[in-house]
């Protein structure tokens, strides 16, 4: 295939979708987790799940960067914004995720300097333009990401940048998934993994799922061939019996990923636990700012005071990216919860499991 239209071609879809329906026949429900929030959009918009019979379903995992992001870091990042001499720069889908008792939009609206970048080269270039202001970039994502906000961090340092910061809550895929087994709350038949952050950390990675766990898992790219593809390696890994990690997404993904990108990586972070919404505190999974670039760690550089953090009883999200309930077992979602009112990030954020429904329908 060389052109993006035949990933979206309705021949090809319909005959994927009948093979799926062909290899599940007879076998019991099966239920397979799209790791990646990417994913779960690009599954609602297209429609996949009514590709699928009735034996299969489909969960969201804890794959959206904004979701997974912990209330205390909002809330450190608001406290940042009421500094007078402090640039805050982000993601758009970070500016309306509530915090404890604020968010970014609202401090916006109440004049802290909030600027929407579309990279952190943007923010260390206002960094470069404002001297006599602190530029905080708010570091979140998975491997996807972090290659390019390590750039960030070392060019700053290259060029002897000294009023750029980034207030770092990065996160692990694996680690997460791990979690996931481990807390048996789910029985999952299998897994599709993340196409973008593969191309940072390849396939083989995820080697344990099939030799520690003996549960399927397929590498999916965002478009319907790719993921119905994936699924129906799934099913035929469940049919044989035996599990494997299969690449389905060849044309970005390699065995051992951008390893251009990964000595970037580990040249400025190096592996810390950290906190993820809705599950906790994961050993591992997080990444921290080296020794050598701790002047550009807004959390080490920059002290403020950071109210009590505090969680709405009412919200699910954390749940929702466990995979243990979705939006529609929400009470708020919907009439409360809207993408103009959210309560939680799960409906804030393009990847989020509850924007997907309310967008597309459950």
């Amino acid at each position: 295939m060389k052109y993006i239209d035949e990933y979206y071609e309705q021949k090809l879809c319909s005959r994927l979708s009948v093979d799926i329906k062909r290899e599940a026949e007879g076998l019991e429900a099966l239920s397979f987790m799209e790791v990646c929030g990417t994913h779960t959009m690009s599954i609602f918009r297209n429609g996949i799940k009514a590709l699928l019979p009735d034996n299969i379903r489909l969960l969201s995992g804890p794959g959206c960067p904004v979701c997974v992001t912990p209330n205390n870091y909002i809330d450190r990042a608001i406290a940042l914004s009421r500094l007078e001499d402090v640039i805050i720069t982000t993601f758009g889908d970070m500016i309306k995720v509530p915090g404890s008792s604020s968010s970014l939009a609202e401090e916006k609206a109440r004049g802290r300097n909030i600027i929407t970048v579309y990279s952190p080269t943007d923010a260390l270039k206002l960094a470069l333009d404002n001297p006599g202001r602190r530029v905080v970039f708010l570091g979140i994502g998975f491997e996807t990401t972090v290659p390019v906000v390590a750039a960030s961090i070392w060019d700053a340092k290259a060029r002897d940048v000294s009023n750029f910061f980034v207030l770092v809550s990065h996160k692990l895929v694996n680690p997460a998934i791990r979690a996931i087994l481990d807390a048996g709350e789910l029985n999952l038949s299998g897994f599709l993994l993340p196409g973008h952050v593969s191309t940072i950390i390849g396939r083989q990675i995820y080697d344990y799922l099939a030799d520690e766990y003996s549960i399927p898992a397929a590498i999916a790219g965002f478009e319907p061939v790719d993921i119905l593809g994936a699924i129906l390696s799934l099913v035929k890994q469940v049919n044989s019996g035996k599990a494997s990690v299969e690449n389905c997404y060849k044309r970005s993904v390699m065995e051992e990923g951008n390893k251009a990108a990964q000595k970037l990586m580990w040249e400025v972070y190096e592996v810390c636990d950290t906190e993820w919404r809705g599950i906790g505190m994961i050993p591992g999974s997080g990444l921290k700012v080296r020794e050598g670039y701790r002047d550009y760690d807004a959390l080490e550089r920059i002290e403020v005071e950071v109210e009590k953090t505090k969680e709405n009883p009412a919200c699910i999200c954390g749940e929702i990216l466990r995979g243990v309930k979705t939006p529609l077992d929400c009470a708020l979602f919907g009439g409360v919860c809207t993408p103009e009112n959210p309560i939680g990030p799960c409906m804030v954020s393009s990847e989020g499991t509850c924007a997907a429904y309310y967008k597309y329908g459950g």
